[in-house]
């Protein structure tokens, strides 16, 4: 019984490539499982068949789960849900912006939790939720002065895209913020209206019914969270009261919901909303990062960082084995080295007192134009000649042409995107590279054998 991925990442994605369009989705629910694993393992059989790939969590609690399913499977697996009666007629929150490449392979976990609280209270009963609120509704009861509304979602998420007027938690974790919540706001449980959101709605499913079971009165939250508003306000024609970029947690990192660009570069402080992770493999901190620092710090968070990356591989991966870098990976943006990071810390009593911030005060700071861009894998790296600044490429799969854009991405080299000039396509000067050529072109960085390239179109 295969109960694992046969393929690498590599060879999934050229699956991908070949095959059609695929839907980034997420879901959860929260019910009883006797079994997780047992769960699991029938989750994985069924899911595996449709070339469902994603990252999921199954626990006694519930599931959550983040998945890329192809188009024309989506209606067979929706039918693996629905034997399963508490996710009978389930709602499933389609990304706004899809990626074929957004999930490469299949994971289910077995978890203490599919959301970690930090609680033991044995008395909370996580299905006593608040109000569902969809998005007109929600609109709505932000006008309303008596409203409190919170972002539960984590200080790197919050900090490219929110709704206008919310407590934006400094925190790291999901389980911080629900004491710090219930402490600053116990003085209004009876009078106020507690509304809460985030990406897809779990997270808030939760805090509403904790904050019920603390005792306030009137709990609300987005339903479908970030993800499901999005979609409707756009299916509805609908006034966007959320403003920026909504964090995700596959690679693409964020999906954009305006064009506001309410955050900065962590290096330069300019405006910038798109995170990276550092080129370390050692360090590989989620960071904000415009496109002339990447290009000044080599995809970098800091300069001990450059330093590394041009170290052998061998070297690097010495220092790597065994280091315990975790806190520098999970404590997301908050390393001493970006000094354009704000991490002062907050009083939430001060931000109720204060009036909501008006989307014109925010964007007073360039937009981007939304162009709709579509990666698609072609080749991979073979060589780099130093002294003439060329890189060597395979191409495995469709044609490149003179004049393309591409994407070269590679744990080392990074995210580097830039147009194809002159090339040799096995020694001969030619315009049309075809699968099974070797091709040498300009490459104005050093690129490793590890590099994949992409040729990107225009939906």
């Amino acid at each position: 019984m295969q109960l694992y991925n046969t393929l690498s990442a590599e060879e999934r994605a050229k699956l991908i490539d070949q095959a059609g369009q695929r839907l980034t989705l997420s879901f959860y629910a929260y019910a009883k499982i006797e079994n997780p694993t047992l769960f699991r393992n029938d989750l994985f059989l069924k899911w595996n068949k449709l070339d469902a790939l994603g990252r999921i969590y199954v626990a006694t609690e519930g599931i959550n789960a983040q998945m890329s399913v192809p188009a024309e499977n989506i209606d067979a697996f929706r039918e693996t849900l629905e034997t399963y009666d508490f996710m009978k007629g389930i709602r499933l929150n389609i990304a706004v912006e899809h990626d074929d490449h957004s999930f490469l392979k299949l994971t289910i976990k077995v978890r203490h939790k599919i959301v970690a609280d930090g609680l033991n209270d044995d008395t909370f009963d996580v299905t006593n939720k608040g109000v569902h609120l969809n998005a007109r509704e929600f609109n709505k009861i932000l006008e309303d002065p008596n409203t409190i509304v919170v972002d539960f979602r984590n200080h790197y998420e919050s900090e490219v895209g929110h709704f206008t007027g919310a407590i934006t938690p400094d925190v790291e974790t999901f389980r911080e913020s629900l004491p710090i919540i219930n402490e600053q706001l116990k003085e209004f449980k009876e009078d106020k209206n507690l509304v809460m959101y985030c990406t897809g709605g779990i997270r808030c499913e939760k805090a509403s019914a904790y904050y019920k079971h603390q005792g306030f009165k009137n709990v609300f939250q987005l339903e479908g969270g970030i993800i499901n508003y999005a979609k409707q306000i756009k299916e509805e024609g609908l006034e966007s009261k959320f403003i920026g970029k909504n964090f995700v947690f596959d690679h693409r990192l964020g999906e954009r919901i305006t064009d506001d660009i309410i955050a900065q570069c962590h290096q330069c402080g300019e405006p910038c909303d798109t995170h990276v992770n550092c080129a370390n493999e050692a360090c590989h901190l989620l960071f904000i990062q415009c496109d002339s620092c990447a290009e000044k710090m080599e995809n970098c968070c800091s300069t001990s960082c450059v330093e590394t990356i041009y170290l052998p591989l061998e070297e690097q991966e010495k220092r790597r084995k065994g280091l315990k870098n975790g806190n520098m990976i999970f404590q997301k943006g908050k390393s001493p080295a970006l000094k354009f990071k704000q991490n002062s810390e907050r009083n939430i009593f001060e931000e109720i007192a204060q009036k909501p911030v008006k989307v014109s005060a925010v964007t007073q700071i360039r937009k981007r134009k939304l162009t709709t861009e579509r990666k698609i894998y072609i080749g991979k790296g073979q060589h780099y000649f130093t002294k003439a600044q060329v890189g060597q490429f395979l191409i495995e799969h469709q044609e490149l042409k003179t004049g393309d854009t591409i994407f070269i991405t590679g744990p080392t080299t990074g995210n580097e995107k830039m147009q194809v000039g002159t090339m040799l396509i096995n020694g001969t000067e030619n315009t049309v590279a075809k699968p099974g050529d070797k091709v040498t072109f300009v490459v104005p960085f050093k690129i490793r054998e590890s590099d994949r390239i992409y040729k990107i179109v225009e939906n």
